[in-house]
């Protein structure tokens, strides 16, 4: 059974940092042959990708414009655990942020696809 597990949520004010963790069970390969991701879903918003990652060592990444800059994804392989580093937050970061993961085919990130989610982590930045 395959699990993604996320933590570091919260309350923070704007211009502050938080990181989030995913850390991921029961894959039928290795962590690393996992392409990851990080999305958000807002109030009254769809979901939106934040992070993309490709697997290995995750050296391809994309992010969404509006926290180019300000977020970085990464993954430790050996931790199976993949995060998110947020800096600079704006209230406009406040949503629910779910880890995903999919079985990458190639070595490029995806933006779509994903087949494992997370249940979500709340973050709140107040102005």
């Amino acid at each position: 059974q395959v699990e993604l597990v996320e933590s570091g949520g919260g309350l923070v004010q704007a211009g502050e940092s938080l990181r989030l963790s995913c850390t991921v069970s029961g894959f039928r390969l290795h962590f690393e042959d996992y392409a990851m991701a990080w999305f958000r879903q807002a109030p009254g918003k769809e979901r939106e990708g934040v992070a993309y990652m490709n697997y290995m060592s995750g050296s391809n990444r994309e992010y969404a414009d509006s926290v180019v800059g300000r977020f970085t994804i990464s993954r430790d392989n050996p931790r199976k655990t993949v995060y998110l580093q947020m800096r600079k937050m704006k209230p406009e970061d406040t949503a629910i942020y779910y880890c995903a993961a999919r079985l990458a085919q190639g070595g490029d990130y995806y933006t779509t696809g994903y087949t494992y989610w997370g249940q979500g982590t709340q973050v709140t930045v107040s102005s």
